[in-house]
């Protein structure tokens, strides 16, 4: 081996040795700190704490049109307290000895979860084992109880001579409880983000920004010290009127009940904005009790029957057929291609279209549809997409169900398509239509929040927003608003001069036997005579008429 060779081989000898060295002595510091400095670097480690922790936001307010609470993020508190802070121990613990009693018989008199024996054996029992982070109470209280509990003669001492210290929470309330439930929706757990309904749709602006505080070693004691402020969240204020809401709600609660439905939805609409006044859902459960668990009102559903008015608008409008045209039924089903088509109320005459809607023809309305549109099905689809009624934003509540109306590969889907089967609509776009109709032709987008507020300070206004100027000529309107008239629903407006509320009513499944005129209709009619009656519009009417007969 060379000189060369010899002299490689001991640098790497070296190398490997230093490095062997370095490990061991790596290895024995850490034996030698488990082994022998465990207990001072344990207390090391207890006295360091988090730089920096969350000053979370308070929620936003949701209120109705008139400023009432719909939901509100009240604080709570725990109540906890360091039985170890040396003010309690100072002396023998005289502090301590002096105030234990009062203190807990103020905390059995204000909180009330257990006697102030039973409070007082807790903290003893702490206190001698020197816990530092004792939950006083099993429960968060409020505000008033956190009030009274600090006017106690050692906590009024601050928290480092008492020990005791406040933890607030905001727990997320509805003041009216289920009203409304399901279009206010709700967030996840008592403090995080929106999950459903306005909630959701307006998380941004609910939830505001939270803060930041650090904390820090002041004098032998860990201090907050507040680096941010939260921004609270801003209130939504709703087209919701709490008291038209509470009218909406029981009308269709009794109805449901009555025809033991599986579910109920009721929407009343300012006919001229589109502001959502009231917004009902009811579902009975696997008990047969009542309550809102969904939202049909923004669940799209067959049509049924409301659509025989969209398909005559539409072959109306195009110039198809006249109101007066005529169509003959029988009592007999009308067979067209592989389907039979069958009315209610069957019988042998000639119906003209005006009485063939008023008297809800399942057969007049797919003779006169296929008729029209025979051979030209996307012509039909195309005309309602002009009404407006595809629009893919029509409601701020998130995942609201859009229009499914597609073009019909043959004749026999339209012949279906004439009365609303083959085709889904919400109950909320249902509305929208008939409130256009209602509204001389113009279609206004349904809105449930008018403003964002900031301390009671308006920060963003939402105007009405019309959909359509006109959803058809003004022939084919005066025509239609001429011929009024196994799901059950009823579409009216009132007062009939100059509307100023429409309203639509949808049961699914009740009790046979059932009417939809009989049911949905008289639901509608005592939610529009106990809204007259509320908000006076009727009085106004008649005033008006008495006015111009005068002048």
């Amino acid at each position: 081996m060379s000189d060369e060779q010899r002299n490689t081989v001991w640098r790497f000898a070296m190398i490997f040795i230093v490095i062997f060295i370095g490990f061991v002595a790596v290895l024995g510091k850490i034996v030698y700190i488990q082994a022998v400095e465990r207990d001072e670097w344990l207390k090391v480690a207890e006295k360091q704490v988090p730089t920096n922790r969350p000053i979370k936001a308070t929620r936003g307010n949701i209120l109705d049109c008139n400023g009432r609470l719909l939901a509100s993020s009240m604080p709570q508190y725990y109540v906890y307290m360091d039985t170890r802070v040396p003010a309690l121990h100072d002396k023998g613990g005289e502090l301590f000895q002096k105030h234990i009693d009062s203190l807990a018989l103020d905390l059995a008199a204000v909180v009330g979860e257990k006697s102030a024996a039973e409070y007082k054996t807790r903290i003893v029992n702490a206190y001698r084992h020197g816990e530092k982070r004792l939950r006083v109470c099993d429960h968060r209280i409020n505000y008033l109880q956190r009030q009274a509990l600090e006017q106690n003669k050692l906590i009024k001492k601050g928290k480092y001579k008492s020990g005791i210290f406040f933890e607030d929470q905001h727990r997320r309330i509805k003041p009216y409880g289920i009203l409304a439930s399901r279009t206010i929706g709700g967030i996840y757990g008592e403090g995080g983000n929106g999950k459903s309904g306005l909630e959701k749709g307006f998380d941004k602006e609910l939830r505001g920004e939270d803060g930041m505080s650090s904390i820090q070693r002041i004098g032998g004691r860990n201090e907050s010290v507040t680096v941010e402020e939260a921004k609270d969240g801003l209130d939504v204020v709703t087209t919701i009127d709490a008291n038209l809401q509470d009218i909406v709600e029981n009308a269709l609660l009794v109805k449901t009940a009555e025809r033991n439905a599986k579910w109920g939805c009721a929407i009343l609409m300012e006919t001229q904005t589109g502001y959502i006044r009231a917004i009902a859902n009811i579902d009975r459960d696997e008990n047969g009790q009542y309550l809102e668990a969904q939202n049909h009102a923004v669940q799209r559903v067959e049509p049924g029957s409301t659509f025989k008015t969209i398909a005559l608008v539409a072959a109306l409008d195009d110039g198809k057929i006249d109101i007066d045209d005529t169509v003959t039924v029988s009592r007999q089903p009308w067979k067209y291609f592989s389907v039979k088509h069958t009315d209610a109320h069957p019988m042998d005459t000639m119906l003209t279209v005006r009485s063939a809607l008023a008297v809800s023809s399942n057969i007049a309305l797919a003779k006169l549809i296929t008729r029209s549109y025979e051979g030209s099905a996307k012509k039909f689809v195309r005309r309602i997409e002009k009404m407006g009624l595809l629009d893919s934003v029509y409601c701020e509540i998130p995942g609201a169900d859009k229009v499914r109306i597609d073009v019909p590969r043959d004749t026999v889907t339209l012949s279906k398509m004439s009365y609303g089967y083959s085709v889904e609509m919400s109950p909320m776009q249902i509305l929208m239509f008939y409130n256009a109709i209602a509204n001389n032709g113009r279609m206004m987008r349904p809105m449930l929040v008018t403003s964002i507020q900031q301390n009671g300070e308006e920060v963003k206004r939402f105007r009405p927003e019309m959909v359509e100027s006109s959803i058809c000529g003004s022939r084919t309107l005066r025509d239609i608003k001429g011929a009024r008239h196994h799901r059950m629903t009823f579409v009216g407006y009132f007062p009939e001069e100059n509307p100023r509320y429409t309203c639509i009513c949808m049961i699914e499944d009740p009790q046979y036997p059932y009417d939809a005129g009989m049911d949905c209709g008289s639901t509608v009619r005592v939610i529009a005579e106990k809204t007259m009656a509320y908000t006076g519009c009727y009085v106004w009417r008649e005033g008006v008429r008495r006015l111009e007969k005068r002048n």
